[in-house]
């Protein structure tokens, strides 16, 4: 899952902009079932092409997320996914029934898509005109509704959808026991804009492109729709994670819908299902400018003269999803999180879950420039460059070249690194990647599918150079088990 910004400062997804002399292409490797000979992983970046039918596109932007699938933007603003299920049927198939080879994807608008993630079975994509559109397993696409709020103390494993996750149980992570708040039951208004008659038209027109390849799983799957926000919000940009969205307005305001059972909506409570976009209190937990304040540090001073510390900024910049958590960034470079926590994820120095957005107060002083999550852990690159990963740790994917798990965020000092300043940060679901300023790129963490790119299926603890020839990367975005380089080409 990667990082997504409304601004171009702010965490290394701004919109590309190539040289007039270079060439556009976008690099695979891992594991795409359907988009690779006899469905085997890809060790090497390999070369994707863009469809016949693209009649002279060219490459803009790849996007993060896709279990099994991946997704890209073409300069005329079509949304290009490719991938395909494989004998056993695994979830990634209602996602959208996407093709084996890249093709433009068919969506109810006839704007050009500027941003899209996805998360393990669900898509979203924003329009250049900051509308919303999500598809793909149905809890995770608004339906107007809060559904089964979570009784104080039952257990969450025998929830109906977690049931459905069985042929991908290697990449369910254990359920946390934590529970810091009791459950609030709430129900939100659904606002639907006034232009909805054309745009059912549109949603038809989709509806019909995509019956032809309906299958058993459709009771499971939704087709494309517009997400109802409140009058006069447009969307700059999107984060998908397990099976929550984040959506950050272009005046900085965080909306979120989906599952939110262990915090991951930031709502200040363990409410299962929200299935409305939802205003993420992060905003007015720093008060736009008013004199709110946060929890001090943990461990911080105790003089009662310092007690209170105001978290910088004055509205959100970047946000990222994992596969249970997610985070922003302020204005100012402060890092908020929020989710499950029992890997240390949150970077809280504990793994408690978090209800609701708190800043991780070892970052303070930093200025955070990006940040992207995976399942259970978080990578982030200061203005500096340095880059900091705190979270599960099993397969090496926080790069400090061991196993353990950290729970506050810890400084990566590999030495491949020395006097190379990170830009861009992206995370698959157990491996991360990063592009630096003079334009390489490092993967680290879990390569069972050669999704570190390096040729071989061993895990890496420490950053490694991916060979990109002659190329200079401009985005990277990992998936589940792929990752994406979007790259100049000499001509």
């Amino acid at each position: 899952m990667i990082v997504e910004s409304a601004m171009s400062e702010g965490g290394g997804v701004e919109d590309v902009k190539m040289e007039e002399n270079k060439e556009t292409v976008v690099f695979m490797w891992g594991y795409l079932p359907g988009a690779s000979p006899q469905r085997t992983p890809l060790l090497f970046p390999t070369l994707v092409r863009l469809p016949d039918s693209a009649n002279g596109d060219l490459w803009k932007d790849v996007c993060g997320g896709g279990c099994g699938f991946a997704m890209a933007i073409s300069e005329s603003g079509k949304l290009i996914t490719w991938g395909s299920t494989d004998d056993l049927g695994q979830s990634y198939v209602t996602s959208g029934k996407h093709e084996e080879t890249p093709e433009a994807f068919p969506l109810p608008t006839e704007s050009s898509i500027v941003k899209a993630a996805a998360g393990w079975a669900h898509c979203v994509s924003v329009t250049e005109v900051g509308e919303v559109y999500t598809w793909g397993w149905k809890e995770c696409v608004p339906s107007g509704k809060v559904i089964g709020d979570q009784p104080s103390g039952a257990s969450l494993d025998k929830d109906q959808s977690e049931r459905h996750s069985g042929p991908l149980s290697d990449q369910v992570s254990p359920r946390s026991h934590a529970s810091k708040s009791s459950t609030v039951v709430s129900s939100f208004d659904v606002r639907v804009g006034g232009e909805e008659s054309a745009k059912r038209r549109r949603l038809s027109t989709a509806k019909q492109a995509a019956e032809s390849s309906t299958s058993g799983d459709e009771s499971l799957s939704a087709l494309p729709c517009l997400v109802s926000l409140s009058p006069g919000v447009r969307i700059a940009t999107v984060a998908a994670g397990g099976r929550h969205t984040l959506a950050l307005s272009d005046v900085g305001q965080v909306w979120g819908w989906g599952y939110g059972g262990e915090g991951q909506l930031g709502l200040g409570s363990r409410i299962r299902m929200v299935s409305s976009p939802h205003p993420v209190p992060c905003i007015e937990s720093l008060g736009y400018g008013k004199d709110r304040t946060s929890a001090p540090p943990r461990g911080g001073n105790t003089n009662p003269e310092a007690q209170t510390y105001k978290v910088p900024g004055s509205y959100v910049k970047a946000i990222a999803c994992g596969g249970r958590h997610s985070a922003v960034i302020t204005d100012a470079g402060a890092v908020l999180t929020f989710g499950w926590g029992l890997y240390g994820q949150c970077g809280q120095g504990s793994t408690d879950d978090e209800l609701s957005p708190t800043c991780v107060s070892s970052l303070w002083g930093l200025h955070i420039h990006g940040i992207a999550a995976g399942l259970w852990h978080t990578v982030c690159i200061s203005a500096d460059g340095d880059v900091y990963a705190f979270g599960g740790n099993q397969f090496g994917q926080l790069g400090t070249g061991a196993d353990q798990a950290e729970t506050l965020p810890r400084l990566l000092d590999a030495p491949c690194l020395e006097n190379k300043n990170a830009k861009i940060v992206s995370c698959g679901a157990r491996h991360s990647a990063i592009i630096t300023e003079d334009g390489k790129v490092f993967s680290w963490g879990w390569n069972k599918y050669g999704q570190l790119g390096l040729g071989d299926v061993i895990d890496r603890s420490i950053p490694s150079q991916v060979p990109l020839d002659s190329c200079t990367p401009k985005n990277v975005a990992c998936g589940w088990w792929h990752t994406l380089v979007l790259a100049e080409s000499p001509t």
